[in-house]
């Protein structure tokens, strides 16, 4: 491994704003070096350590590492516009290191979430010196993939983020007062209710004011296509390692991406997904304990990655099996060619009208029961106690976690199995298609698929989350859920449970078409949905299998 130097300068973009730029060097007389790229707003020094190793481990390596304050954040000059900027930024950095003393010319990149979508914007603006990039937990497309799930808001960590970019400009800005206000916020995050002085402070410094326009832009307003990565990507072409969580908010971004990417893509397109969260990757997630095989193994891994696309160095790291999951259950990894398999198994919903009030009501049958023409589980969503998050992909508290207590609610129906006489490997796409109606016009169900153990524990492993408006109750509401990798072993059992809210990871429904801002609503009435099975309304859950 080399020694390293390092050195912090300014780069000048093409209308003379100054970027703050953490630059190390391996230390050597005269041997030039490819460089690795991250461009990120939460300060250089911090440089995604939050999941990456340090980028004086990188440059140790044999690698020159470019560690970027973007636009308006940490030490750069210039307003941060969120997203707008990065393509015209990233292509005069990308011209900058290029050109670095000691550089081959060669550039790869790697980062997650606002690091992963510049590496996407940098290879949209298609500089020749960019051959690689690492995208991890990313949107592919802003609205579908990060700000809305299935038209639901996403809530929680919507306005986490929008509170935390927005103290770090009071900071910048040198307002300490609205800093206090907004940092004290973000430790206690107003999910109820938004007091003035923080909405004020809000309003004031978010950035490009993202999140009331989130709020109230409609899905097909021209803002969302305008800093989407989808609508630029139809020339882009390279070699990319696509990096993902089974816990991640974003991993419907990183999915996708990778989907049209395999489909077009005339160079390696690789997938990997770990058990993890946004943050942290590791081997425990909440109640969960996937082994030290789940440890982070990115870091070597992209180093072999780059290795391969930067300095031509082949390796069996990467084989013709270009997917490598971590499954859940079995608690390793596996290799596979293709991301969903063709094989399926649909479990159909019955019950006798209580998988409200029973927790061994509601079933889930491989055959939909020929006896039972007809039934119907009726949820009342009551605001003063909408059903709350807990684990999941969606929430700050991301993984696995035991609901069982939680399955007790009657505003949550509940469908299960029979005990598996034989191990279930689930991998891929997870669907369901339920026949349901409401006297609102509009309504939520957010659905969640958990596994059942002998002593009575319920440990989650895949949710999803739809927003229903103008429903045609003789058509089923089809939806995608958190895709996954997970064996089920013999003598535990499926559980499906749905409920009318998942708070506050989602806006409450209020039977509204709206998302209200601060989730108070004066004229709000309870909610009544009804979730129809039988032969007649065939209500399904639909499992990619290995």
């Amino acid at each position: 491994m080399y020694q390293v130097n390092k050195e912090t300068v300014f780069m000048a973009t093409r209308d003379g704003v100054k970027l703050a730029t953490d630059i190390y060097r391996p230390v050597t007389d005269n041997q030039q070096f490819p460089v690795l790229l991250m461009r990120q707003p939460y300060g250089k020094s911090i440089a995604s350590t939050v999941v990456y190793a340090h980028p004086k481990w990188y440059a140790k390596q044999g690698y020159i590492v470019v560690i970027q304050d973007v636009r308006g954040r940490g030490d750069s000059q210039g307003e941060f516009l969120l997203f707008e900027t990065e393509i015209e930024d990233g292509y005069d950095t990308l011209e900058w290191v290029a050109n670095l003393n000691g550089s081959t010319g060669e550039v790869g990149m790697y980062g997650f979430s606002y690091q992963g979508m510049t590496q996407l914007y940098c290879a949209i603006s298609k500089h020749p010196a960019l051959k690689t990039i690492c995208p991890a937990m990313i949107a592919y497309d802003l609205y579908t993939d990060w700000a809305y799930e299935n038209d639901a808001f996403c809530y929680q960590l919507n306005l986490a983020w929008a509170i935390q970019l927005s103290a770090e400009t009071a900071r910048l800005k040198q307002d300490f007062s609205a800093y206090k206000i907004l940092y004290l916020a973000s430790r206690n995050l107003p999910i109820y209710d938004m007091p003035i002085m923080v909405e004020e402070a809000l309003r004031k410094y978010c950035p490009s004011n993202f999140y009331f326009q989130w709020l109230q832009l409609d899905r097909n307003d021209e803002y969302w296509q305008k800093l989407s990565p989808k609508t630029y990507f139809k020339d882009v072409d390279l070699p990319m390692l696509h990096i993902g969580g089974w816990f991640d908010t974003y991993l419907r971004g990183t999915l996708n991406l990778y989907a049209e990417m395999n489909k077009k893509s005339q160079f390696q397109q690789s997938l990997i997904i770990g058990a993890w969260a946004h943050l942290p990757w590791g081997n425990t997630l909440l109640d969960r304990y996937y082994t030290t095989t789940a440890n982070n193994n990115i870091n070597e891994l992209q180093i072999a990655w780059f290795n391969k696309y930067l300095k031509r160095s082949e390796s069996d790291t990467f084989s013709n099996k270009n997917i490598k999951l971590f499954q859940m259950g079995s608690n390793k990894w596996i290799n596979k060619k293709h991301f969903n398999s063709k094989k399926q198994v649909k479990f159909y919903l019955n019950s006798t009208g209580l998988a409200n009030i029973r927790d061994d009501d509601g079933k889930l049958t491989i055959n939909n029961k020929k006896n039972n023409d007809y039934s119907e589980d009726i949820i009342i969503h009551d605001f003063w106690r909408s059903s709350p998050s807990l684990g999941g992909h969606a929430s700050l508290l991301s993984g696995s976690i035991d609901r069982k207590e939680l399955d007790n609610r009657s505003d949550i129906v509940t469908y299960t199995s029979d005990i598996l006489k034989e191990e279930l490997e689930i991998i891929g796409d997870i669907a369901l298609e339920i026949y349901a109606e409401s006297d609102a016009k509009s309504f939520d169900l957010s659905a969640t698929i958990s596994q059942v153990f002998s002593d009575g524990k319920v440990y989650n492993f895949s949710q999803g989350y739809i927003k229903i408006t103008h429903h045609d109750s003789e058509k089923p509401i089809k939806f995608k859920l958190q895709s996954t990798c997970i064996k089920i072993k013999k003598n535990t059992a499926l559980r499906l449970s749905i409920s009318p809210a998942n708070f506050p990871a989602y806006s409450v429904n209020y039977g509204k078409n709206k998302v209200i801002n601060n989730n108070l609503c004066l004229d709000a009435k309870p909610v009544t949905i009804t979730i129809c099975s039988g032969q007649k309304k065939p209500s399904k859950l639909i499992l990619n299998l290995r």
